[in-house]
C-alpha cells in the first residue's frame, strides 16, 4: 500500500487549496494522489530459456502459479499481484480495451506456456494472477516473463521495451555456468533504462559448484561495470522447506536475502520516491500560497513599502508570463530538440536495418536460400530484433536527456521537477509478419530428365547433322557423348538459374521485411517522442500557469492592501496566522523528504 503520511499529507495539501480558494493549485495534487493510489511495484523477472524464472516465482509467493516442467517455456508475460482470493486473468489488448476473460488457475498452462500456446498464437498481452500472500500486499508485482534469448531474440527485445515502466529488473541465470555474452549484453542495456537492477543464480541444489560460478559471474560484472548483487538461491529447497516449516532449510535456500532485496530496495525505493514527490509538490503549493500572503502582508506592515513591491510583482509576473509564450527558450529547445530527437533516431534506426540487410543478402548470395533458410531466418530475426532494441536504448536515453535540457531552460526561473516520462516499444515481433521463404519452381527428378533430354537432343542433333558431312551416321559415338555433355550442361544452367532466382527472391522478402520493420518502429518511435513532447509542453507550462497565478494573486493582495487602511492589525495577525499554518504544512512536507534523505 502507499505511504500513509504521503498520502495524509496531500489530503491536508488538497484541503488547504480548497480553503484558500486556490483551484489551479490543486490539479497538481489531485494527480500526486492518484498516483498514490496505485502503489504497486513492477519487477521484471528475466533471462534465458530454462532458467529457472517461474519456479523462482513460484518459490517466492510459495505457490504453483507459473507452469514449470523440462519441456514448458513461458510464452506469455505472467503477472503476480496481490489480491483477497486466487484469480487468473488472460489480458489481450486490441481496439483501444483491454479484453480480460476469467479461467481456472489449474488451466494457466494452457495459455502461457510454449506447449499449450506455441509462438503465443491466442495473441495474449499478459496473464495477472492474484494471490492472498503477505509479500505480495506491500504492493510488489512480479512479473514472469518470457525467456529473452539474449539481447537480441524478440522476446529480449519486448521485454527490453518494458524496462523503462519498471521499478527494478532481476536477471535469472542458473548455476549450471557462468554468464554469457549475451547475458552481460541484456544486463548493461538494462541498467541505462532500469537502474535498479539484482540478479539471482537459481538451482544452486543441483550444482555442487554453483560457488565458483558465482565468483566468476561477480568478475564479469565488474569487468562490464554493472553496480548489481548476486543472490544465489534454490527454488525447490525453498518450497520443500515451506511445505516442512524448516527454518534451516528456508536460511539454506537463500531467499532470505532475495526476498531482503526485494523490500528493501526495490518497496522501500519505490516508498521513497512517493515521500520525495509528494514532499516536493506540497512545497510548491505551500510556496505558491504564501507568496500571496507575504505580499499582502508586507503592504499591510509597510503602507510606504506597498507600490514599490506592487513594481516589482509585476515586474516578476512578466517574467513568468514570459514562460509561456512559444519564444521561451525551453519552449524553443523543446521543439527544436524533438524535431532533432526525431531525424536522428529515423537514421539511427534505419542505419541499423540497411547493416543488417546487407549482411543477410550476402548470406543469401553465398548459399542456396532454401539450403539454410531455417537457420538464416533465426538468425536475421535476432539481429533485426537487436537493431530495434538498441535504436530503443538510445532513444530513451536521448529523451531524458532532452528532458534534463529543457527542464534546465526552464529552472533559470524556477527549480522542477521532471516528469515521469513513459516510453514504449523496442519489440518488432507480432507488428510485423515473420520471414517466410518465397515459393520457388521444384527441380525434381523428372523436370530433371525433361530439361536434360532438350539441351541433349539439341546437342547431339546439332553434331549429328555436322558429322554426316564426314559420313557417319546422325546417331553416331560423337554425337551420342555430346548429347550427354549438353544435357548434364543444361541441368546445371538450369539449377543454377533457379538458384540464383531464390537468392533473388529471398534478398526481395528481406528487403520488404526490412522496409516494414523500419515503417512499424519509425512510427512507433516518433509517435514516443510526440508523446514525450506533449507530456513536457504541458508539465512546463503547467508550471508557468500556476506561477503565473500565484503573482496575479501577490499583485492583487498588495494592491488591496494600498487602498485599505481599515482593520490593518487585525488583517496583519490573521495573515501571520494563516502564514503559520502553511509553513507548518511545509515543514510537513520537507520532514518527508528529509527521511528519505537521511536513510
Amino acid at each position: 500500500m502507499a505511504v500513509p503520511e504521503a498520502v495524509e499529507l496531500v489530503d491536508v495539501a488538497l484541503k488547504a487549496t480548497t480553503a484558500y480558494e486556490r483551484p489551479d493549485l490543486a490539479t497538481r495534487l489531485q494527480q500526486t494522489r492518484a498516483r498514490l493510489a496505485d502503489p504497486n511495484v513492477r519487477v521484471l523477472i528475466v533471462g534465458e530459456f530454462k532458467q529457472g524464472k517461474s519456479q523462482l516465482v513460484n518459490a517466492l509467493v510459495n505457490a504453483t502459479v507459473c507452469p514449470v516442467d523440462d519441456d514448458i517455456a513461458t510464452a506469455v508475460p505472467t503477472l503476480v499481484r496481490h489480491g483477497e482470493e486466487t484469480t487468473v486473468t488472460l489480458v489481450r489488448e486490441g481496439g483501444g480495451s483491454d479484453e480480460r476473460t476469467s479461467v481456472p488457475v489449474e488451466r494457466l498452462a494452457e495459455y502461457v506456456s510454449e506447449a499449450g500456446n506455441p509462438g503465443n498464437r491466442a495473441r495474449l498481452t499478459r496473464a495477472e494472477v492474484t494471490l492472498p500472500r503477505k509479500l505480495l500486499a506491500s504492493g510488489l508485482v512480479l512479473v514472469d516473463t518470457p525467456g529473452v534469448g539474449g539481447l537480441g531474440s524478440a522476446h529480449g527485445a519486448a521485454t527490453m521495451s518494458a524496462l523503462p515502466s519498471a521499478d527494478a529488473v532481476v536477471l535469472v541465470s542458473d548455476a549450471s555456468q557462468e554468464y554469457s555474452a549475451p547475458e552481460l549484453e541484456f544486463m548493461g542495456a538494462a541498467m541505462k533504462l532500469c537502474p535498479n537492477v539484482g540478479c539471482v543464480v537459481t538451482k544452486t541444489d543441483l550444482y555442487p559448484h554453483w560457488r565458483r560460478i558465482v565468483e566468476l559471474d561477480e568478475g564479469h560484472l565488474r569487468t562490464a561495470g554493472i553496480d548489481a548483487r548476486i543472490y544465489p538461491v534454490s527454488s525447490a529447497l525453498r518450497l520443500h522447506a515451506a511445505r516442512t516449516q524448516d527454518l534451516d532449510l528456508i536460511a539454506e535456500s537463500g531467499f532470505q536475502e532475495l526476498v531482503g532485496f526485494l523490500l528493501r530496495k526495490v518497496v522501500a525505493r519505490a516508498d521513497d520516491l512517493d515521500r520525495t514527490s509528494v514532499g516536493q509538490d506540497v512545497l510548491i503549493t505551500c510556496q505558491s500560497l504564501s507568496a500571496t500572503m507575504r505580499a499582502e502582508l508586507l503592504s499591510q506592515e509597510d503602507p510606504e513599502r506597498a507600490g514599490r513591491l506592487t513594481t516589482e510583482l509585476e515586474q516578476a509576473k512578466a517574467r513568468v508570463d514570459a514562460l509561456r509564450q512559444r519564444s521561451a527558450r525551453w519552449q524553443t529547445t523543446l521543439n527544436d530538440g524533438i524535431a532533432d530527437l526525431i531525424a536522428d533516431i529515423d537514421y539511427d534506426l534505419r542505419d541499423r536495418l540497411r547493416t543488417v540487410s546487407r549482411e543477410a543478402e550476402q548470406l543469401l548470395e553465398d548459399a542456396d536460400p532454401s539450403d539454410i533458410w531455417e537457420q538464416f531466418a533465426e538468425w536475421f530475426h535476432r539481429q533485426v530484433s537487436q537493431a530495434v532494441a538498441q535504436n530503443f536504448v538510445w532513444t530513451t536515453e536521448r529523451a531524458r536527456w532532452l528532458a534534463e535540457q529543457v527542464a534546465e531552460h526552464f529552472a533559470e526561473d524556477i527549480d522542477v521537477q521532471l516528469p515521469e516520462l513513459r516510453i514504449s516499444g523496442g519489440a518488432v515481433a507480432g507488428k510485423v509478419d515473420a520471414l517466410e521463404l518465397p515459393v520457388g519452381e521444384k527441380f525434381g527428378a523428372g523436370q530433371k530428365l525433361f530439361v536434360g533430354m532438350r539441351g541433349g537432343y539439341g546437342g547431339m542433333l546439332m553434331l549429328g547433322l555436322a558429322s554426316t558431312v564426314a559420313g557417319f551416321a546422325l546417331l553416331n559415338p560423337v554425337s551420342i557423348g555430346a548429347g550427354l555433355l549438353f544435357g548434364a550442361k543444361t541441368v546445371r544452367d538450369e539449377r543454377k538459374r533457379l538458384v540464383q532466382r531464390r537468392q533473388a527472391e529471398a534478398k526481395g522478402a528481406v528487403r520488404r521485411h526490412i522496409d516494414e520493420a523500419t515503417f512499424q518502429v519509425g512510427k512507433d518511435s516518433r509517435d514516443n517522442l510526440r508523446q514525450i513532447q506533449r507530456e513536457l509542453r504541458d508539465h512546463f507550462t503547467v508550471l508557468a500557469e500556476e506561477l503565473s497565478t500565484a503573482l496575479a494573486e501577490s499583485v492583487g493582495a498588495a494592491q488591496t492592501a494600498v487602498r485599505s487602511d481599515a482593520d490593518r492589525q487585525k488583517r496583519i495577525a490573521d495573515l501571520r496566522a494563516e502564514l503559520e499554518r502553511v509553513e507548518a504544512l511545509a515543514e510537513r512536507a520537507r520532514s518527508l523528504v528529509g527521511a528519505v534523505t537521511t536513510v
